[in-house]
């Protein structure tokens, strides 16, 4: 992951940074020279303790997870202000370091709080010629990632989540994986009650945090075990799990299907990667279903855009997983975040040759708990057919 690969070369640019600052800098005297060097190693050395610390462990526990992306959080707040001071005091501007390690500052910790739980509602009208009658002006709400286990308070930010999908009166929620981040007991009795409160029919699918695999300790957890427990816990709260499978939804004397696919855990390590061949898992996913009749199709990856179309399906596709990278730039109408050097497409709707993906970036977090620019989202469709 390109966070996994930043982090280290960030942490070396800093700790280069800080040795050149402090041996360039004039102390007042050898106790203040100890002790900025003492500060330097420490904050530096965040990284480095929150990998060994994982290396040691047994296992990747809910509370270690979280302890994580609050201590990267941390590190950033530390170190980036610094990066900042040191860049213009090279251009002999100290007062603007100063100012952009102060802005530095703000949009850490606003990221982490307003810009963390404030939700987003974004509204999309998608036409298709395929759509029968019966289902002109259907609402599909679109939920993803929302990675239970990480959330600081799960009562106010669940309910928040909940009461915002009902105010929107879908006839149809989709839920695109990543509903947990690392085991099955994150879906606990709590997020059960209160995410079996959306009043609409659920749809959802796996994405790669569902399946177990980063469950470390797979003796006292096996993955497929957790996974197991994930899906039969959706059921329980009332959630159609699609397992790469097919459904119809019947309206007005019209018919249209309904896809899953299913996160295959053999792509843990491609799940970034654009070249994925699913075509066997498709050809599951899709038996028997007419390609005639307008299908949506629930997908976490949304590589697999272009192969679900190939197959002659995913009018509509709905996919999550990118979550924007937590990081997005607007200008206008314009948008950009760093998922852009890993993903052909990686938030909001992609429309080719009369079929459409919509890519939500998510509630949740992963790597760091912070979002700036790329607010977590809700998604109202409304399907209209087009003459």
């Amino acid at each position: 992951m390109l966070l996994f690969l930043a982090i280290p070369l960030l942490g070396l640019t800093v700790a280069v940074a800080d040795y050149l600052h402090w041996r360039r800098s004039a102390y007042r005297n050898s106790g203040q020279r100890i002790a900025a060097a003492v500060w330097y190693a420490s904050t530096d050395a965040i990284p480095l303790l929150v990998g060994l610390t994982g290396w040691l462990l047994e296992d990747n526990t809910t509370k270690y997870m979280s302890v994580v992306l609050w201590a990267v959080w941390i590190w950033m707040v530390v170190v980036l202000p610094r990066l900042a001071c040191y860049f213009f005091d090279a251009l002999h501007w100290p007062r603007t370091g100063k100012a952009a390690a102060a802005i530095a500052v703000v949009l850490l910790v606003w990221g982490a709080t307003l810009g963390r739980t404030t939700l987003r509602i974004s509204r999309v009208e998608v036409c298709s010629r395929n759509l029968p009658a019966g289902f002109d002006g259907m609402r599909i709400v679109q939920l993803s990632d929302i990675h239970l286990g990480t959330i600081v308070r799960p009562e106010r930010e669940l309910s928040r989540i909940v009461d915002s999908v009902n105010a929107l009166h879908p006839d149809l929620v989709c839920f695109t994986g990543d509903l947990v981040n690392i085991r099955s007991s994150e879906l606990d009795a709590r997020a059960a009650r209160l995410l079996g409160a959306i009043e609409a029919p659920v749809f959802s699918v796996t994405g790669n945090h569902d399946v177990g695999v980063y469950i470390k300790d797979t003796i006292a957890l096996p993955r497929e075990q957790s996974l197991a427990a994930v899906i039969e816990r959706q059921r329980a709260m009332g959630w159609h799990v699609l397992d790469d499978e097919s459904v119809y939804l019947h309206r007005g004397g019209d018919s249209i299907s309904i896809s899953g696919v299913s996160f295959d855990p053999a792509l843990r390590e491609r799940r970034h990667d654009d070249d994925l061949e699913v075509g066997q898992q498709l050809a599951e996913v899709y038996r028997g279903v007419p390609d005639s009749l307008f299908n949506l199709t629930l997908v976490h990856l949304p590589q697999l855009w272009d192969q679900i179309r190939a197959a002659g399906y995913g009018d509509l596709t709905l996919s999550g997983h990118v979550h924007s990278m937590q990081l997005k730039i607007h200008l206008g109408s314009w948008s950009w975040s760093p998922a852009a050097w890993l993903y052909e497409r990686w938030s909001g709707p992609y429309t080719e040759e009369g079929s459409t993906l919509y890519i939500n970036d998510g509630t949740g977090y992963v790597g760091y708990p912070m979002r700036l620019g790329a607010w977590p989202e809700i998604t109202l469709i409304t399907l209209k057919r087009c003459e």
